[in-house]
């Protein structure tokens, strides 16, 4: 490895966010041109050398850009960028959310996009969407009834709402998600007493009622308001996770 080779490295700091930070740093040099298609990344003690990072950050982070296409492996020859490193579609994987601050971001995201789609959906829903929702709302009602987290279920219920827009785009960006973007170790059900519980389930079970019952009344200004109440309440959550494992 030459210095010209190592010069990118030898100037970094420590990222803050450890896994996701040192993931972007790298994902930021590939795509100024800092680091080139086809160049030799520095060793995995020479990242955590620069960095200050553990090695097993360091295998994750690059396992991240490995995922993404960005970089390639070579037995006995070490990592490589890609000759074509642009991501060729948009993903998110579950190394991307390792953080609740990264949790948060999809939240910010959904929130854009599920925002415009609810009110689409109640100006187009066909009675065919009508009854998928049902059905999803249905089987969340019941995961929720049971204890569970309902991650399946509300992950499906979201995307049927995204298929009555009429807009095949909606959902094919939401399959991008899949039912990782809220990852299930970041709820948090099992540190609730019996009462939070139930309060949570009563709260998700009332916000996709109101969700549901806006877009199929045809109600564009209300599925909006619905939604964004929702997504809301869950960035409150979260922020209110994240500031209790901060203080701890």
């Amino acid at each position: 490895m030459t210095d010209k080779d190592n010069a990118v490295f030898n100037t970094t700091r420590q990222p803050p966010n450890l896994r996701s930070g040192l993931a972007d740093m790298l994902m930021a040099q590939i795509e100024s041109g800092d680091l080139k298609p086809g160049q030799r990344l520095p060793t995995e003690q020479a990242i955590m050398t620069a960095t200050g990072v553990s090695r097993t950050i360091v295998r994750e982070a690059l396992a991240t850009l490995r995922a993404k296409g960005l970089i390639t492996t070579r037995q006995g020859l070490g990592a490589f960028v890609s000759n074509d490193p642009t991501p060729r579609s948009f993903s998110i994987i579950p190394n991307d959310l390792q953080s609740i601050d990264e949790v948060l971001r999809v939240l910010e995201l959904r929130m854009g996009i599920e925002y415009e789609a609810a009110g689409l959906a109640a100006l187009r829903r066909t009675q065919e969407d009508i009854d998928r929702m049902q059905d999803r709302l249905d089987a969340l009602d019941k995961a929720l009834e049971q204890g569970g987290y309902g991650a399946q279920e509300d992950y499906a219920f979201h995307r049927s709402i995204l298929v009555a827009t009429q807009n095949s785009y909606y959902s094919r960006l939401f399959d991008t998600f899949g039912n990782i973007m809220v990852p299930r170790q970041w709820a948090r059900l099992d540190k609730m007493t019996s009462a939070e519980r139930k309060r949570h389930a009563a709260r998700m079970r009332r916000e996709h009622h109101a969700i549901f019952a806006a877009i199929r009344d045809g109600n564009d200004s209300a599925a909006r308001r619905a939604i964004r109440t929702h997504l809301s309440k869950s960035t409150a959550r979260f922020e209110e996770l994240r500031d209790a494992s901060t203080s701890s």
